[in-house]
């Protein structure tokens, strides 16, 4: 039989299981670290703050929140077409992202227990947060006659190893950013009822609390090791992450408009404001912010948008495979080159910054 609800291209590992969306740069990735290092790690520079972060994951403040109400025991075929395509993508992602932070966090809450119990805390009750996130998702997409098969993801992800101040770079971005992403869909809609056409993002408010707690345990962790801030190379690699970070965002978005449209928005402003926002809550811990007030750095992101697009041309197009490739080639040393000039950039210096004070 014929699902309603299903649309052609989603692939599926057997009936109502999607397979997984193809691994690019531009997806959610799987980190692995250097274990024995983060053990050996001292926490009494900021010890007193990283126990008071601690004690609010024991609260557990959304312990009953991620709960289905009623409002979900309905049939959701309204949601087709596009839309349907899109929505589905983006709780793929989402749920991707979180199941990809429980890992991490589950294995170095197990690797550290008897080296680091303090930190190993952390990453255990940060772990439960993003196991609740992951299954809320995962289970909304079941309302769409979908869902992932979180165990063969585990087993099928490329991991790949982050030594442990670069894992504090990624993951501290990663949660701030989701909190302005969250918390930013949910005030608009909050604003316009009218255009919430999932449940899901009721929850947003709530939800974006974890992340941002979580960010704030990997603000106090970097303050414990200012080695990982105050130096030349850390300003290097700030720059860095934060232009990983924002860049592929905008770059992901952008490509699917069509998912935020759907919600009333707009996906380069609400990109530009989640950016502007991320940047600044960056700058009370890392010792340099990106100018992203300059137009020049979304006129270099969106010379990268229309890479994209011919690069997706190409790759859909009956040109043989080898000459595909001296297509996109231009294109990629052009994106290549978008980044470097932004990288390049004279950034924000956090003048203020002194490594465990700020």
């Amino acid at each position: 039989m014929v699902d309603s609800l299903k649309k052609p291209g989603f692939e599926e590992l057997r009936p109502g299981v999607k397979v997984p969306a193809k691994e690019t740069l531009l997806t959610p990735r799987f980190y692995t670290t250097d274990f024995d290092e983060m053990a050996r790690m001292d926490l009494s520079p900021n010890e007193d703050e990283l126990r008071a972060i601690i004690e609010e994951f024991r609260v557990d403040y959304n312990r009953h929140h991620f709960v289905r109400d009623a409002e979900f025991e309905q049939s959701w075929e309204h949601i087709d077409g596009e839309t349907r395509q899109v929505f589905v993508e983006f709780l793929e992602r989402s749920c991707t992202a979180e199941f990809s932070g429980f890992l991490l966090y589950k294995e170095l809450g197990r690797r550290l227990k008897d080296k680091n119990p303090l930190l190993a805390e952390g990453f255990n009750l940060m772990s439960r947060d993003e196991a609740r996130h992951a299954g809320f998702l995962n289970k909304a997409m079941s309302d769409f006659n979908l869902s992932l098969d979180l165990g063969f993801l585990t087993k099928s992800r490329k991991y790949t190893f982050f030594k442990p101040k670069f894992i504090f770079y990624a993951t501290y971005l990663s949660e701030k950013i989701g909190y302005w992403r969250y918390i930013t869909i949910y005030r608009h809609l909050e604003a316009h009822p009218e255009d919430r056409i999932y449940p899901i993002f009721r929850f947003f408010e709530n939800w974006c609390q974890d992340e941002n707690r979580h960010g704030d345990f990997f603000d106090a962790l970097m303050k414990a090791q200012p080695q990982f801030l105050n130096d030349w190379r850390a300003k290097l690699w700030c720059r860095f992450f934060l232009l990983s970070v924002f860049g592929t965002m905008y770059l992901n978005d952008v490509q699917r408009s069509g998912f935020y449209a759907s919600l009333g928005l707009d996906a380069r402003e609400y990109d530009i404001h989640v950016i502007k926002k991320t940047n600044e809550t960056a700058g009370r811990v890392f010792p340099l912010i990106l100018d992203v007030e300059k137009p020049e750095f979304y006129d270099r992101l969106e010379t990268c948008v229309k890479n994209n697009e011919k690069l997706s041309a190409i790759a859909s197009s009956n040109t043989p495979k080898f000459l595909q490739f001296f297509q996109k080639l231009p294109l990629y040393v052009s994106t290549g080159w978008q980044f470097l000039r932004l990288y390049l950039m004279k950034p924000i210096e956090m003048t203020s910054h002194q490594g465990v004070a700020r």
